[in-house]
Order: structure tokens, then sequence, then C-alpha cells
């Protein structure tokens, strides 16, 4: 979730905002029944209200969604607008909208449940012949030059002034890719098309794209760029290519473990690949680089995935094996007796004095273990 200096940066983000004003501005009819996925602070409400919409529907599960009632209210659009904090997925709406718009992006398109959520809202709140904004996405890669952001994968674990041996962390970092802001002078391959997620069609959340890529000019290459082009409207875009303007998003370098010298007609063959896994995305992106296309030439051959960037515990695999019979740990034992005194309609004081009286080594003080019970009551109660 996006605090509210993150809600302000987007806004203030002129090339974005003003592309969606538009969309909105083309698609809302008098009259129309508009859908605000992700509201945040309310702006696309707000102007939803002021091109002619009869009644928005505002959805966020964050707390900014209050704010997003005072300024509904300051700027007279209370008695249009009707807030819901929760997540899309679980509120149904009184009436079909005409319009769903949402920002539900990350660096890319693809972030935690912005496809499941968008395709939700179509099937179950859109009228026929409704109108998604954003209407698609199409991502990009490239080969990129990138030699400043590299220097976090190698430098700490690599070039220490202590002797020391640090490979372990190097190859976690390797697999860990990140936000970046890039130019076009260090984009080396020519930009190929990885997919376009079609929003009006898309259900499957997952993504798989192999390219060819060839080097237009020599240099040393360090990982691969994605950036996405958004098509809000018919006629009505923005892009976060390394050519365009900076935008709030910024841009995805997947980095490669070590760099690759490019000569003018390499062949760079990339898998990228994106599978949504609880909350949020696995990437695997696999590369062969092959000397003036020949595949007996072969430059480097990398396959990884930010499943490797991160240190697990063989026992925290076990744990969660489908084999595995678990054991509540004390932790465990202390939510699931906060659980059940819950659904026996236990006041949270109550339930948060006999916390305190069962587990004193726990809870040193009552206003320790209603913390505890209303970080619960937060999350699982109506």
């Amino acid at each position: 979730m996006y605090s509210l200096r993150g809600y302000g940066e987007m806004i203030t983000d002129g090339v974005r905002t003003h592309a969606y004003v538009r969309a909105l501005r083309k698609s809302i009819k008098p009259g129309s029944v508009v859908l605000d996925i992700g509201t945040g602070t309310g702006i696309f409400a707000l102007l939803a209200c002021r091109f002619g919409a009869r009644r928005v529907y505002a959805i966020d599960p964050s707390n900014a969604i209050h704010t997003a009632r005072e300024i509904a209210a300051a700027n007279g659009c209370a008695a249009l607008i009707e807030f819901h904090q929760a997540i899309s997925t679980e509120v149904t709406l009184p009436e079909l909208a005409d319009v769903i718009v949402s920002d539900l992006h990350g660096i890319l398109p693809l972030y935690q449940h912005h496809l499941p959520a968008i395709a939700d809202a179509r099937r179950r709140m859109l009228a026929p012949g409704g109108v998604l904004i954003p209407l698609r996405d199409t991502l990009w890669l490239a080969c990129v030059e990138a030699e400043d952001l590299y220097r976090d994968v190698t430098t700490p674990w690599c070039e220490n002034k202590y002797g020391l041996d640090m490979q372990a962390a190097r190859r976690l970092v390797a697999n860990q890719w990140r936000r970046c802001s890039l130019k076009s002078e260090q984009v080396l391959t020519e930009p190929q098309c990885c997919g376009t997620i079609d929003y009006a069609a898309r259900d499957n959340p997952d993504f798989n794209s192999e390219v060819m890529s060839v080097a237009k000019r020599a240099g040393t290459a360090h990982g691969l760029c994605v950036w996405f082009d958004a098509t809000l409207a018919e006629g009505i875009h923005f892009s976060n290519a390394p050519n365009s303007p900076e935008l709030i998003y910024g841009k995805a370098f997947f980095p490669w473990p070590k760099p690759v010298t490019l000569d003018v007609g390499d062949a760079v063959k990339v898998i990228l690949r994106a599978n949504l896994i609880g909350e949020d995305y696995l990437w695997r992106w696999e590369t062969r680089i092959l000397g003036r296309g020949d595949s007996s030439q072969v430059k480097g051959h990398f396959k990884q995935s930010d499943f490797f960037g991160e240190q697990v515990s063989p026992s925290a695999l076990r744990r969660q094996a489908a084999s595995h019979v678990p054991a509540l740990n004390e932790e465990g034992e202390i939510d699931c007796l906060i659980l059940k005194m819950m659904r026996d309609a236990t006041l949270l004081g109550d339930i948060a004095r006999q916390l305190a009286s069962l587990y004193p080594g726990k809870f040193a003080r009552w206003q320790d273990a209603l913390t505890r019970v209303g970080t619960l009551s937060s999350k699982y109660s109506r």
C-alpha cells in the first residue's frame, strides 16, 4: 500500500495523471456510474464527479480512504461518492459500472493481485459495453549498459576492503530485480515487445514471453530492462520507456550474474516468466547471448529467478511441504485462542485480560495483549 506521500507523488506525475484525466473525460458521460479501484486519496473519484458521473464507487483497503472522504466533502462530492474500505474482490455493488478506472501498477503491471482484481471487476461489476481504464499495457524488453546499477550487485560482495569472501551474498543479489532509472543511450539491443495485457479479455494472471533481440551498438551489457506502455483509452497513451520522460513507476532492471561484452549483431534470446504465487509474483529470466547470432558462439547463458534471491532455510521449506504435519508453536496457539474467543463474541478487552493471565511472560502489560488482539480484529472481524 502507498503512503500519503506516495499518493501525492503519483498526483504530481503530470504525464501519468493528465493521461488519466483525459481518459476519464473521454469515457464518462452525464449520468455514468463509475468504479474507482484503488482510489487512494480519491482524485479519480473526484474527477469522475466533475465530469458528470451520477454515482461513483471508490474502493481502497488502506486508511487513505478516510482522507479521501474528507477531500470529497471539501469538494462538495460526498453525496455522489460511496467509499468502501476493502479489496475490490470483497465488494458487491448495487449496480453495474459504466466505467472502471484503476492504477494498480507497481514498477510493472504484473504487481500483486492487479490482474485478478481487474478480471474480477470486469466480470462482476462492469456493465455491458462498459469502459475499462486502462485498456491495455504492453511490456518491452532490452539489454542495457548499467554500470552504476550493477555496482550494487558487485561492489559490497566482491570489492570489500577487508579481504573477506562474500560471494554467497553476491549470488543472491544477482537474482534480485529492482526499480531503476535508465536513459535511451544505455540501451544496447533493439527493444522487443514481450506481450500485451488486454484487460478486456485477460483472466490468467501469469505471464510468459520469449523474445530475440539484436545488439544495435557495441557495449558492456549488465542485464535487462523491462518497461511498459499504457493505453488508457484509444488515442490516449503514456510510456515509461528509456526515451520517455521519467514517470513515477520507474523501470525494472533484471541483472545478470556477470556483465557480457556485446558486439553489433550479437543476438540475445530471453525467456521471461512471472507467476502469481500467494501475494506477489515469482519472476524467472533466462538469457542466452549468441555472438553474431551464431548458436555455436555462446557468450553467456544465465538462468535466474528471484526465488534464488532470498535465503530460505531448509526447515522453513519443509514446513511448507504438502506432506508436513504442522504443530502450532506458541504464537500459533495465542492466535488460535484469540480467534476462538472472537468467534464466541467475547469483548476484546476480556480477550486481552485472559491472554495476559495465560501468557504473563509474553504480555508484560494488558495493553500489549490488547494490541495483539486488536491487530487480529482489524484483519478478521466485521
